[in-house]
């Protein structure tokens, strides 16, 4: 089973995915993860990210398939994948359809965790304490909104008109969702 969470920054991609990923019996593959490990670790890729990172800008497409080739091939090989950070505008989107079409590992469904701007200023401004400092800075919360309304939203239609998308409404409790989200995707994916 493979889904891709979609969602503006702070609309819970990180809460769900790991739990959905265990419901389902699916890996769960984190962008953002993945990339702090990288700054964490201090590698020569790791420093690069960090700068963009700190500007608020999307790390190039080049990075984020290298870093998502391994992972991905080993979770849709072992169960499948709950990918979240991923694709984040139409030409990743394009390009991550066409390779996990040839590859034969396209997603069953895109999960879009649906949340107002007001909420996500909300979220993103209490990361702070949690060790997410990067998330909340004002204007770096703006600019990453402006970047996912521009860039990631028209993902929405993409995913859409291929016969993928659910959208789950994200501002009730982690639990709420939860179960919107399981509930949504049991009427759309092969029984296992």
């Amino acid at each position: 089973m493979r889904i891709i969470l979609l969602g503006a920054p702070g609309s819970g991609k990180g809460t769900q995915g790991p739990i959905l990923a265990r419901h389902f019996g699916a890996t769960h593959v984190s962008t953002g993860e993945l990339l702090r490990h990288e700054i964490a670790g201090g590698t020569e890729l790791g420093q690069l990210v960090r700068s963009y990172v700190q500007a608020g800008e999307l790390v190039p497409d080049e990075i984020i398939f290298e870093l998502l080739r391994v992972p991905i091939t080993a979770a849709a090989a072992s169960g499948g994948y709950v990918l979240d950070g991923f694709p984040r505008n139409l030409l990743q989107a394009e390009e991550a359809y066409a390779r996990a079409e040839l590859a034969g590992v396209n997603a069953d469904a895109v999960v879009n965790l649906a949340v107002p701007d007001d909420i996500v200023r909300e979220r993103l401004g209490g990361r702070a304490a949690f060790g997410r400092a990067d998330d909340s800075d004002p204007d770096v919360i703006e600019r990453r909104l402006r970047i996912y309304h521009s860039a990631t939203e028209p993902l929405l239609d993409f995913y859409g008109s291929r016969g993928l998308l659910v959208t789950v409404k994200a501002t009730g409790s982690p639990d709420e969702v939860t179960a919107a989200a399981i509930a949504a995707l049991s009427d759309r994916l092969p029984a296992h």
